[in-house]
Order: C-alpha cells, then sequence, then structure tokens
C-alpha cells in the first residue's frame, strides 16, 4: 500500500539498502551500465531493467547467460571501479540524513549489494554517515534476490529476522528482505511495483522514535 493515513509499524531492527534508498546513484548507474551494454551489444533500456539491486556479477550472469561466470568477477570489478570513481550526480534521498540521525543509539544496519569502496564512496558523496554494522558486497556469497545479506544483518545484530523490517527500491532487494522474512518498506517509484508492505515517495514521510520495551517504532506518512 501507499503511504497515505499515519501507519505505525513496529520493529526491533531496521536494515538499510543504500542506493534507491538512502543514496540516489541512478545517473551513475545508467552511465556506467549503459556503457556496459554498448561494449557487449545489449539493449541498454533492457539492462537497466536488471541491474538495480543486483551485484554486477548476478546482472551479468542474467544477460550474458552463456558466459563463464569467472568472466562476470573479473568484469565486475571492473565495473565496481568504474563505478566508485564516478560520483557524479550521486546525491542524498530526501530525508536520509534526518531519518539516519534519527537511528543513533538504535538497532540499524546497512545491507548493500556495492563493496566497501563504492558504498564508502557513494555515502560520502551524499554526505551520509555509515551505519556502524554493514553488510557490503564482501559480507556475502550470493547476491540480492537471495536473502543472505539481510539475515546477515539481522545476526549481526542479533534481532530475528522477522522482527526487522528492511528499506528497498529494487524488486531484487525487495524479493530477498521477503525471503529473509521480513517486512519491507519501499522507497522510491520502483518499489511500489514488487509489493513491499507499504511505499513513501522517501525519507521525509518516515519518522522513527525508541518504544519503551527497547524496540522502535517507525511512524509512516
Amino acid at each position: 500500500m501507499t503511504a497515505t493515513a499515519s501507519t505505525v509499524l513496529p520493529a526491533r531492527a531496521l536494515l538499510l539498502d543504500m542506493d534507491g534508498t538512502l543514496v540516489n546513484s541512478d545517473a551513475a548507474v545508467e552511465r556506467v551500465w549503459r556503457r556496459w551494454a554498448d561494449r557487449h551489444g545489449l539493449d541498454g533500456d533492457e539492462v537497466m531493467k536488471v541491474v538495480h539491486g543486483r551485484q554486477g556479477y548476478a546482472s551479468m550472469a542474467l544477460l550474458l547467460p552463456d558466459r563463464p561466470m569467472e568472466q562476470n568477477y573479473a568484469d565486475n570489478a571492473r565495473m565496481l571501479a568504474e563505478e566508485t570513481a564516478d560520483t557524479e550526480g550521486v546525491v542524498v534521498i530526501p530525508g536520509a540524513p534526518d531519518f539516519l540521525a534519527s537511528l543513533r543509539g538504535l538497532p540499524h544496519a546497512l545491507v548493500t549489494s556495492a563493496d566497501v569502496a563504492l558504498s564508502t564512496a557513494r555515502m560520502a558523496a551524499a554526505g551520509l554517515v555509515q551505519p556502524d554494522v554493514r553488510i557490503t558486497a564482501e559480507s556475502v556469497g550470493a547476491s540480492k534476490p537471495d536473502p543472505e545479506g539481510f539475515l546477515k544483518g539481522a545476526a549481526e545484530l542479533g534481532i530475528d529476522p522477522a522482527d526487522c523490517i528492511a528499506f528497498e527500491d529494487s524488486g531484487a532487494g525487495i524479493a530477498a528482505a521477503r525471503a529473509a522474512g521480513m517486512r519491507v518498506v519501499g522507497v522510491g517509484p520502483r518499489a511500489g511495483f514488487h509489493g513491499p508492505d507499504v511505499v513513501v515517495e522517501d525519507l521525509t514521510q518516515v519518522r522513527v522514535e525508541a518504544a519503551p520495551d527497547g524496540g522502535l517504532r517507525l511512524h509512516i506518512g
């Protein structure tokens, strides 16, 4: 559903995607992946339908199914370097600074398909402080939509996945959070197509407060 009237969701922890959720990196993602599409003779529009939310090698495996995975991993390393160097147009999602500030002292983690270098570069470009707990590409063996990243985030925080709420913008990310057994807040225009529990335009529609039982309350709308 779309957030209209105020909704209150109880939780014990929040798990936050980065690209499209805290940081708008669409301009950089488009530049890098459309160049990649051109190099491989693929339609750029079709490529862009696949890449959001996934690690690069997983997108490549879908787009070039006959190519050996070793080539995808090598190509992915080059793509990550390109993306890390290209922060032009990377901007904050409205409301993200206040939202992250409100989470200080409350259980939360970043769960991103980016690696450490890329996530550090994009969060810095957007002027955002990194959460203390971060699950990055190096932390997992499987990309979203596999739930491994979200499950690791919950485990790092010591919280049952069913007591976590994930914030995501992409189909792959929402599927990953769902597979981990979490409720999902969809952020932005892509999210509503993939069945999150609630959709917000951006993080100005979200407010967090500590609950008396040690958990938190998420006010949406």
